[in-house]
């Protein structure tokens, strides 16, 4: 299921699913550790009035899930006529601390007076690991906290008038039978339990006494910490100043820190301003406060798969901070630079991916080439995107402090190793393409590894290394000197790509992209033109949604044709503006403001019936959609 919200600080994330309800936690990284990580959990929210009963995510709400202006608060309206109440959150992960706190508005619709029951369900699978976790009711404090090792979470809520919760149990899930504690609600009555271990949950409740067409507030949150005492420092400052003080402050942050995107937002047709502003905010809650850069914290795929998307690509880092750096934006680069060093092998190149703490990520990757010698688990495209974009950033700025710090220690040892990783033909040793599929020398990633070695004899100049800079040039000039090799005739295409004697003449869109994006061919060169008419012809759904490549079978539905992506759609809008076919632009814009969740959400790709498929967000569909609309700012300026 997807995450149409998205609530962040760099320490704490939470994704909610379109019910409005906890689906990913993550702390202390975006992106590392999820304590309620797949399997289908969630926190539950119900509500008992006259007899009846009703969890959230069952058929009888109506809920409008969506962001609370252009801040990372979320908005979420959910309407039971039949229950006759209706409520109202606004959330947020708290701006300075570790909190995820919920506004929630009760209101009774009924033409009298009645009590309305609110239940807030917790689930955690701490560390990921669904054993060994205990959970306990604080009288003291009135609270419930769920912890094991160095992980806490405290959970409080108060009414209006600063009174606590009215009721509360805690239980085992999973085990001995038992579904979980949040079937105790159903009564409308809570048993009171005190302690469970194993694998734990809880529920808090609320007796509101509502009058007619009146309502109350409540007020909820989950404080977390390194220790019950850290998590309780938390809730105490929260509850001292008010939970509604702390939403209005990260609203305030927020406001702050989006503001730049907001200005340039102003220069869009205004149909596209508000999927802009979303956009940039959707990125920033992917980024884990030491640099990381997640593809997607949706985890809704470990329900089927064997990993999710909460990595760091370092290619997907370097397409997302693209338009970032565009706008403006310079801490979230030098965050990532700093972690792309740290990360970095001792030969000079990127892995795979990463956790956001810096550790390698899992990997498919076989450290044995076809050969039976070993070779690097890479794709070399990663390493490359980091240099280029570190060049792209310096041309900005020309920070020479910037580049003093980074040109040995990152600069160097990324350039040395893409110069030197090259086949006889000067051109770049065979490594999984972009897509992770074909182990292969591809157009996309030569063109990538071009413009990389290109930036980094730019750098290397500016640091009066002339004999790298000589040597890394060359290296270029001879990858550029040999581009016809990717030429297709026949099929009037770049190629995939090459391994040996063997030509992959499958038409692929990041072909076409990566030539025109990273310079490799001229823009006036007819063959790009004549490349964009056969992309048309053959990957491109009414000119408007584009395949990944032909016959992709990834998640593909059957009985049906690949599924289009935002991403490679987003790509040919992009050839569109180029070429000056605006109208192509347009159709290719209003397809994904169609398919966005009203809060601004991607996914990663939609079937024939524009359903989302895999995660949601790809913060990399984010990214390209404001990219393009970027490209069109930049086209207006020029006129």
């Amino acid at each position: 299921m997807s995450r149409p919200i998205l609530l962040s600080n760099g320490q704490m994330h939470v994704g909610l699913d379109p019910y409005g309800l906890v689906n990913d936690f993550y702390f202390p990284h975006v992106g590392l550790e999820n304590h309620t990580t797949g399997k289908n959990l969630r926190h539950r929210i119900g509500v008992f009035v006259e007899g009846s009963f009703s969890w959230l995510d069952d058929d009888s709400w109506e809920i409008r899930p969506d962001y609370y202006g252009d801040v990372l608060v979320s908005r979420i309206i959910a309407v039971n006529d039949r229950l006759q109440v209706r409520l109202e959150f606004d959330d947020c992960v708290d701006s300075e601390f570790t909190a995820f706190i919920r506004n929630i508005h009760v209101i009774n619709s009924a033409d009298r007076a009645r009590e309305i029951r609110l239940f807030m369900h917790q689930v955690f699978v701490i560390s990921d690991s669904n054993a060994s976790d205990t959970v306990q009711y604080l009288p003291e404090e009135r609270s419930v906290v769920h912890y094991k090792g160095h992980r806490s979470f405290i959970i409080k809520g108060m009414h209006s008038d600063s009174a606590p919760f009215d009721s509360y149990s805690v239980g085992i899930f999973g085990l001995e039978g038992r579904e979980g504690t949040f079937k105790d609600a159903e009564d409308g009555e809570l048993t009171g339990n005190n302690v469970e271990h194993g694998r734990v949950d809880s529920v808090i409740g609320f007796h509101l006494t509502i009058e007619s067409s009146s309502s109350q507030r409540v007020y909820y949150w989950i404080a977390a910490g390194r220790s019950e005492r850290e998590a309780q420092k938390i809730s105490n400052t929260i509850e001292h100043d008010g939970a509604l003080h702390h939403i209005l402050k990260t609203a305030n942050w927020w406001a702050q820190w989006v503001a730049p995107a907001k200005k340039l937002a102003a220069k869009l047709p205004e149909q596209y301003r508000q999927g802009f502003i979303r956009s940039a905010l959707i990125i920033k809650s992917q980024l884990d406060k030491h640099g990381a850069v997640i593809a997607s914290t949706d985890t809704t795929m470990l329900n089927y798969e064997r990993d999710a998307y909460a990595y760091c690509w370092p290619r997907d880092a370097a397409h997302v901070l693209w338009p970032l750096m565009r706008i403006g934006y310079t801490e979230e680069l030098l965050k990532f630079f700093a972690f792309a060093r740290r990360s970095l092998h001792d030969d000079g190149y990127l892995s795979h991916k990463y956790q956001a703490d810096g550790a390698l990520g899992s990997s498919w990757h076989p450290r044995v080439a076809r050969d039976g010698q070993a070779a690097p688990p890479i794709q070399t495209d990663e390493t490359a995107l980091v240099m280029f974009l570190f060049g792209q950033y310096y041309r900005l700025h020309v920070d020479k402090e910037l580049l003093a710090n980074f040109y040995v220690t990152l600069i160097q040892p990324m350039a040395n190793f893409l110069s030197s990783y090259v086949d006889k033909n000067s051109l770049p040793l065979p490594s999984y393409d972009l897509w992770e599929e074909k182990d292969l020398t591809s157009t996309y990633t030569t063109a990538v590894t071009y413009a990389a070695l290109v930036e980094a004899a730019y750098l290397a100049e500016q640091c009066n290394d002339t004999e790298s800079a000589i040597r890394w040039r060359e290296a270029a000039d001879a990858m550029h000197a040999s581009r016809d090799t990717f030429w297709d005739e026949e099929r009037q295409y770049f190629i995939k790509g090459y391994l040996d004697a063997d030509i992959d003449r499958t038409i692929d869109s990041s072909s076409l992209y990566a030539v025109i994006m990273f310079g490799y061919f001229d823009l006036d060169d007819e063959r790009v033109n004549r490349a964009y008419e056969t992309m048309r012809n053959t990957i491109a759904i009414n000119e408007t949604k584009v395949l990944r490549y032909e016959h992709d079978a990834y998640r593909r539905q059957d009985g049906e044709p690949s599924n289009p992506w935002p991403v490679t759609s987003l790509w040919m809008a992009q050839y569109a503006l180029q070429h000056g076919d605006d109208t192509v632009a347009f159709r290719v814009l209003d397809w994904v403001q169609s398919v966005m969740f009203p809060s601004g959400v991607l996914a990663e790709q939609y079937d024939m019936n524009d359903q989302p498929l895999s995660v949601a967000p790809l913060t990399w569909s984010q990214a390209e959609y404001m990219s393009v609309l970027l490209d069109m700012i930049t086209d207006q300026e020029h006129v």
